[in-house]
């Protein structure tokens, strides 16, 4: 690889004040470091050399005010290139250029250029023209710094314009990652729920069932068979006992436990006369009293068997029959009367006129 020093001796050999002319030496690539050394050569000759492209650090060359680099075979010129904000006069004839780097747009200071002979873009070949004569590369240098300035400005658009397409995607990303955040928050908590339900649906069947498990034993309790005694006598067949004892019309084929049988004692009973009187057997009227005898006695005998049908409705679970209520109003409408005496003197009454 061919470089100045080695063709034409040291750099400074070649400065002319402040012009350095290294055309036509055979270069490869451009000694930058030897250049950065001499800040006077304002003025650099890189013409018909072998150039295929300049270094990134070649534009650290800010002192450069005039540069000619044409009759090379450069393909494209560093990104930094912009970065030579004292270039004033930039010759590029006869390379391999296709396009110039966006931050062309900020050599301020450029006054000519020459693009000729390159195959630029259709668009950038329109802008800068033929450049045939010094007024033509003039106004090649100003349209060209004006189109590659509007490129810079449409390529800011459009960086900015994929910077908001980004921030929009970002935002969405996030707003997607919030909602399936906040679904998966609602589901566990409706899943908590849906335990917590099933749970309570749990402990009140287990209650249910225990309160099942302590009502039996009373239930069982309950319909057990029952009967009292009220005194010596047997309430449980109040019903077939009043038919037995003719108040209703039809007669019972069964005996009343309350029935007195013939020729013996009287059964007592709570609330009746003969429980009160004693134990004393009844002795038989006279013969001449006959009639009245068997009145008294059938009479005595109804009075019995209506006396055990009253405490099996007043004693009794039969209290709330309805025929219990009835046999309960007869039996207050009778105290009622027996108070007034009028039953009794009529008895009276009659037994005397026999």
């Amino acid at each position: 690889m061919t470089k100045a020093g080695s063709k034409g001796g040291n750099l400074r050999d070649k400065l002319d004040g402040h012009e350095l002319d290294l055309s036509l030496s055979d270069l490869n690539e451009v000694p930058v470091k030897e250049l950065a050394a001499l800040p006077k050569a304002t003025i650099l000759d890189l013409s018909c050399n072998k150039l295929t492209a300049l270094p990134s650090d070649f534009c650290g060359l800010t002192h450069l005010v005039k540069l000619d680099l044409s009759k090379n075979k450069l393909r494209q010129l560093p990104a930094d290139f912009g970065r030579l904000v004292n270039l004033q006069h930039l010759d590029l004839l006869n390379n391999r250029l296709v396009t110039l780097p966006v931050s062309f747009a900020q050599l301020k200071s450029l006054k000519w250029l020459d693009l000729k002979d390159n195959p630029l873009d259709p668009v950038l070949a329109k802008v800068a023209g033929d450049c045939l004569d010094e007024k033509q590369c003039k106004q090649c240098a100003n349209k060209v710094l004006q189109h590659m300035k509007a490129v810079q400005v449409d390529q800011e658009r459009e960086r900015q314009r994929r910077l908001e397409i980004d921030r929009e995607a970002e935002k969405k990303w996030e707003a997607k990652q919030r909602a399936k955040e906040a679904q998966e928050r609602e589901l566990r908590k409706r899943e908590k729920a849906e335990e917590k339900e099933r749970r309570r649906k749990e402990y009140d069947a287990l209650k249910a069932a225990k309160r099942e498990q302590e009502k039996k034993p009373k239930k069982e309790t309950n319909q057990a068979p029952s009967s009292r005694c009220a005194g010596s006598v047997v309430v449980a067949h109040g019903p077939s006992c009043s038919a037995a004892c003719g108040i209703f019309p039809d007669q019972g084929s069964n005996p009343c436990p309350l029935h007195w049988q013939a020729d013996s004692q009287p059964l007592r009973h709570q609330g009746s006369p003969e429980s009160k009187s004693g134990s004393r057997a009844r002795k038989p009227p006279p013969r001449k009293h006959t009639r009245s005898w068997a009145v008294l006695r059938l009479l005595l005998l109804l009075l019995l068997c209506v006396a055990g049908g009253l405490v099996a409705c007043r004693v009794t679970e039969l209290q709330q029959q309805p025929l219990c209520t009835s046999v309960n109003a007869l039996y207050d409408s009778a105290l009622r009367g027996l108070r007034s005496h009028d039953i009794l003197r009529w008895v009276l009454q009659t037994d005397s006129q026999q």
